[in-house]
């Protein structure tokens, strides 16, 4: 008998096997299931000591014009511990002009907490509590993420202590304005479900490793969600804890990381192979006045390489503002050296 008709024989009696016992299927469907229910259950009980629970009180200011005294509203939403010390991060529009808030752990303490920075222009805010020593999250690396995988959030939605909701990443560099009206660039877009109160929380991978901080949902979808990406997470962080605030440069485009055609990477001898695409410039912006349009690739900043969104953002702080920065894009196959001058952007 030849390999080949064996193999064929192999094949065929396997499949009639499978016919004649449904349950070799059903066990293999209950071993992926299973397999699943684990990956869930083990990033959930990694993370979920250190899950808790923001209660605010928020000064409501009225419309201008308007007689009406400013009014206090409570609030709630989510954060996460990510050092032993008590710091922990959530949403800006969780803590934003709070009078007061108060912090409940996972094993039902609850404390006074410190609004330690806020920046509204990410969303993203640091908080502590001074307490003896916590469980802390472990960071991933959101630039390693792909569409598809699964994700894990955590939070209080409505107030509903630990919960667990799973999804996949539905896609990669999104753009989500923020309440300041700045847009938020590189956002992961997920389909776990996210619900008031969620805000602020964890979205980890399977390894139980964070890789983003949940922030927003659109309101009438079912299963868009968003998250911003832990990597600018970790900076906005650093940043927030040793200023309180972040005073960024503004140059006012809309980008998203691309890949770049290997012929022109050869061409120009560029040092990457990646960039960020130029999605939209904002009227009378730096980026507008310096002639940057649309579907340019910006590969270097200030005679740095810029290969990503998180690449641009961090070069785009405080020491750029007012002054002429050297920008290099590709236009279509062309390389173009520029200048563009920044200023102060929204907080």
């Amino acid at each position: 008998m030849s390999s080949k008709f064996a193999d064929m024989v192999a094949i065929s009696g396997a499949e009639a096997t499978a016919k004649l016992d449904p349950s070799l299927t059903m066990d293999s469907d209950i071993a992926l299931l299973d397999a699943y229910s684990q990956a869930v259950i083990r990033a959930a009980e990694k993370v979920g000591p250190s899950i808790v629970n923001v209660e605010v009180k928020q000064l409501f200011q009225p419309r201008p014009g308007s007689k009406r005294p400013a009014i206090e509203r409570p609030g709630t939403g989510s954060g996460f511990i990510f050092t032993p010390d008590g710091f922990i991060l959530t949403n800006s529009h969780v803590v934003h002009e709070a009078t007061s808030v108060h912090v409940t752990v996972a094993d039902g303490s609850r404390y006074l907490a410190e609004v330690v920075g806020d920046d509204p222009g990410t969303d993203l805010a640091v908080i502590r509590i001074t307490a003896p020593s916590f469980q802390v999250v472990t960071f991933g690396d959101s630039q390693k993420i792909r569409v598809g995988q699964l994700v894990i959030a955590l939070g209080n939605p409505y107030g509903f202590q630990s919960t667990v909701t799973a999804g996949v990443v539905s896609a990669l560099g999104r753009s989500l304005r923020s309440q300041s009206g700045r847009l938020i660039d590189n956002v992961i877009q997920t389909d776990a479900a996210l619900n008031p109160g969620n805000s602020g929380g964890p979205l980890a991978n399977s390894d139980g490793e964070v890789i983003g901080v949940n922030t927003a949902i659109i309101q009438p979808a079912q299963g868009i969600c968003f998250a911003i990406g832990i990597n600018t997470a970790k900076y906005v962080a650093g940043r927030l804890i040793k200023d309180g605030k972040i005073r960024r440069g503004y140059i006012g485009i809309a980008g998203q990381n691309v890949q770049i055609h290997r012929r022109v990477v050869r061409y120009y001898n560029l040092p990457a192979e990646k960039g960020v695409l130029v999605i939209s410039t904002e009227d009378g912006s730096p980026a507008r006045n310096a002639a940057i349009t649309m579907g340019d690739i910006i590969v270097a900043f200030d005679n740095q390489v810029i290969q990503n969104i998180d690449d641009l953002q961090r070069m785009l702080t405080e020491k750029e503002i007012g002054v002429k920065i050297p920008v290099t894009v590709i236009r279509r196959t062309e390389k173009i050296d520029m200048e563009v001058e920044a200023v102060e952007g929204a907080p």
